[in-house]
């Protein structure tokens, strides 16, 4: 107890190097977070926070949401910066999602690309790509994030989603990734996600700044 740890001096704990605070690295995973499991700090009722469900050793959030009723990729990190970045919706991040609804016509894609009123949120979705995939599925990529945007995208033209899975943010893809795993995002992912966003080298969040974003994320 007091004792002070010099510069150079290394501190072991069951023969396992403690990592210093100046040490701390960044983290970032792809998640596939399964359908039903929630974007929260906290279960609520039945719901499984993506959190509590990854149990990850080291503390991370999310960076950007996925509604409890879908699922697919999702980031999450200890960088308070690639939090704040990918959130704001202002930058036109990437986001790419395949979507199941009723028999998709070239009417419905036409009306979607172009940008749809949304009465609830008051605003009109920024033009986006879509394509048809099969004769129910197709895909589109949104550089907005509005409260289940999608959803109220297809409901206004008379759709109901059945399945919406997020594929790709950026130049991250979910490729293979089973639902309810994860994996570490590559050295040369990272590189091309940081200048994505417009990042040189930064420093991995503190606990204080982790905590600040996670408390403010339960209100």
């Amino acid at each position: 107890v007091g004792m002070q740890v010099e510069e150079g001096q290394m501190v072991t704990l069951d023969g396992k190097k403690v990592q210093g605070a100046s040490e701390n690295r960044t983290i970032l995973l792809a998640v596939h977070k399964p359908r039903g499991g929630g974007c929260s700090n906290v279960s609520q009722r039945e719901e499984v926070n993506i959190i509590e469900y990854l149990n990850y050793p080291e503390r991370i959030t999310y960076a950007g949401r996925l509604d409890k009723d879908s699922e697919g990729l999702l980031l999450m990190t200890n960088r308070g910066d690639i939090i704040h970045q990918m959130m704001k919706g202002s930058h036109g991040h990437e986001k790419e999602y395949e979507v199941v609804a009723r028999p998709v016509t070239d009417r419905f894609l036409r009306a979607m690309a172009s940008g749809v009123d949304l009465p609830e949120l008051k605003v009109r979705t920024r033009p986006c790509q879509v394509e048809r995939m099969g004769e129910r599925t197709f895909r589109i990529i949104l550089t907005q994030g509005l409260d289940r945007q999608i959803r109220r995208m297809c409901k206004e033209q008379g759709y109901r989603v059945q399945k919406l899975t997020r594929v790709r943010i950026l130049n991250i893809r979910l490729g293979h990734l089973k639902a309810g795993a994860y994996r570490k995002v590559t050295e040369e992912e990272m590189k091309e996600l940081m200048f994505f966003l417009g990042h040189k080298k930064e420093p991995a969040a503190s606990e204080k700044e982790l905590g600040a974003l996670i408390t403010s994320k339960r209100q």
